[in-house]
């Protein structure tokens, strides 16, 4: 007789899952043991830890549009989901989390790793149920599938483990009580209301200045916004989620916005006088127009997520293809495009501040700035870029230049290290054939990256292949993005007793594991080292020996923060090389201006 684990399965295989990540535990044996007599559909995907697997299923989500499934034991194994699920939940991506459960028997005794899941769960899930019952187990999967996808959120499914060794019973008996559920969901047209297209569209056409902001939201509507770019003379500033939304070889597009964004995204807002969101939730206000210098309009398919960034004028609840391709007819072609030739040129100035500030190195360790840039122009077609959360996704945002077709994400609104690794890896599963790069600062491998790097290991045979896949690690021994934080924010000098970190062999270390081991440590050998990686034919780590002491300049120094790092700077170990480079790299925008420049 089938089990209640085997019937769960072939529901998750019927709902389109083909890969479940996950580790092992008893608390999910017969699932196991159900896996085992599934022949690899759905297929078992073993990461080195739970919270690797909630991110592997949270990049299948990003990356192929589909629902993410893991799967964990019960308590410890369950909580270890948890912040890969988080990160999943804050960047609207539909997750399916299942999770073991001790015996029903004995639930309410304090017995060994017995947790209340379902409170433990109710923040991060949207559905979150138990099945005590075989009978359960149809309409509980399905509407954890159905929730998951209708919400952008995450469903968790838990199943102590003598339920998932009962017989199945995949249709419950006819009587009162019982549920007869169904597989299938279909995504609806959300529209906005008709009078609140008019108002928007008086007010875009009413502006001189229009400055485009767009995030994830819009990922499937390129050829609407540049459409709505182009009739308005306006620029497109991207979120970091938002940065496979357009190509950034568009002239118009000015990059990323923000802390890690360009001065050209920047000198945008700052200037517009009407500003327009599309799919983004950018929650930073001093990197958006002061309020009241701007008109506002803004698109986002969830009512609950619309106005609370900036105040607007017209807020259109509905899908960003659909408003776009509604509003588009509404919209008078702007003839003075003075304004769109001054983005133009902010661009191409942008670009070249960049490429110099890449060209500058100061002794013996390399730029960080110059790994980025001398990728870009050597970037694979239908590459996915991944990036994990520290300095080096600075670089990754301005330096990285996307073209046509390719892929890249991160953790957003979590903002969390860790998931740049598993990530990569999850791409690299739903794309065999695609070029996968991951950057990943040396704090982040530690945490968790060279762990996976055993994953890509005990899976190499798959994950090999001529396709590039490369693990990019700025090694600088530093938790660097928390220290350039702890200068800006806090006013306190590098504290090295919580940022220094130790120097470990990473190339060495994925060589002993039978991987592609590069380093390099010589800022003129740099390009000849992606070539190599690019061409290694089986996973890389690229391991770069960088230099810790060249900031993350903002694209303006909000000035509170200037007093701020002026003051920490009077005592830290580091102050003398961040002064001389620090200038170095903000000259490069002034000597842009020179005379004789254009």
């Amino acid at each position: 007789m089938t089990q209640v684990a085997d019937y769960v399965l072939q529901r998750l295989s019927e709902w389109g899952v083909q890969r479940v990540y996950g580790y092992p535990g008893d608390g999910i044996n017969g699932l196991l043991g159900a896996f085992d007599r599934a022949d690899g559909d759905p297929e078992f995907i073993q990461a080195r830890h739970e919270e690797m697997a909630a991110f592997m299923a949270c990049a299948h989500a990003k990356f192929t549009g589909e629902v993410g499934c893991c799967i964990a034991t019960s308590g410890p194994g369950a909580v270890h989901l948890l912040n890969g699920l988080y990160d999943a939940k804050l960047d609207h991506q539909p997750v399916v989390a299942v999770v073991g459960q001790q015996k029903r028997l004995s639930l309410g005794t304090h017995y060994q790793q017995e947790i209340a899941l379902d409170r433990l769960f109710a923040d991060v899930s949207e559905f979150c149920q138990m099945v005590v019952h075989p009978g359960q187990a149809r309409h509980v999967i399905d509407r954890a599938f159905k929730t998951a996808l209708t919400t952008r959120g995450i469903a968790t499914i838990i199943i102590p483990n003598d339920v998932q060794e009962e017989d199945a019973m995949p249709s419950p008996p006819r009587e009162h009580g019982s549920v007869f559920s169904s597989v299938g969901w279909s995504r609806p047209r959300v529209l906005p209301d008709e009078g609140e297209l008019r108002k928007a569209a008086d007010v875009l056409n009413a502006g001189e200045k229009v400055a485009m902001l767009v995030g994830q939201g819009a990922a499937n509507a390129e050829a609407e916004v540049v459409e709505v770019a182009e009739l308005l003379g306006a620029g497109v500033a991207k979120a970091l989620l938002g940065r496979e939304v357009l190509p950034d070889d568009l002239p118009f597009v000015t990059g990323p916005i923000g802390l890690l964004g360009s001065k050209a995204s920047d000198n945008m807002i700052q200037g517009c006088d009407t500003l327009l969101m599309v799919g983004s939730s950018f929650p930073y206000s001093e990197w958006l127009p002061e309020e009241g210098q701007a008109k506002g309009v803004e698109i986002d398919i969830d009512g609950r997520m619309i106005g609370i960034r900036y105040p607007m004028d017209a807020h259109l609840v509905g899908d960003a293809k659909e408003t776009l391709k509604m509003l588009i007819p509404l919209l008078r072609h702007k003839e003075d495009r003075g304004w769109r030739k001054k983005i133009e040129k902010d661009v191409r100035e942008w670009n070249a501040i960049c490429d110099k500030r890449a060209d500058q190195h100061f002794g013996g360790l390399i730029n960080p700035e110059a790994v980025a840039s001398e990728l870009s122009p050597r970037l694979p077609d239908g590459a996915i870029l991944t990036a994990d959360s520290g300095s080096g996704t600075n670089w990754w945002a301005r330096h990285l230049k996307l073209r046509q077709g390719m892929r890249a994400s991160l953790s957003g609104t979590l903002a969390t290290m860790g998931p740049g690794t598993p990530y990569a890896i999850a791409a690299r599963f739903a794309y065999p054939d695609r070029p996968v790069i991951a950057f990943v600062g040396d704090g982040a491998f530690q945490m968790n990256g060279m762990n996976e790097m055993i994953t890509v290991k005990r899976y190499l045979d798959r994950l090999s292949g001529p396709a590039p896949f490369i693990f990019c690690v700025f090694n600088n021994q530093d938790l660097n993005q928390v220290t350039w934080e702890q200068r800006a924010m806090a006013g306190d000098p590098k504290y090295p007793g919580s940022q220094d970190i130790p120097d470990v062999p990473y190339a060495a270390y994925a060589e002993l594991l039978g991987l592609k081991g590069i380093v390099c440590d010589k800022p003129k050998k740099v390009g000849a080292a992606w070539d190599e990686a690019l061409s290694a034919g089986r996973p890389v780590v690229l391991e770069f020996k960088v230099d810790a002491e060249i900031a993350p300049i903002p694209p303006h120094i909000m000035l509170e923060q200037g007093k701020k790092a002026a003051k920490a700077a009077v005592h830290d170990p580091e102050r003398v090389g961040i002064a001389t480079k620090g200038v170095r790299q903000k000259l490069t925008e002034y000597a842009e201006h020179l005379p004789g420049r254009h």
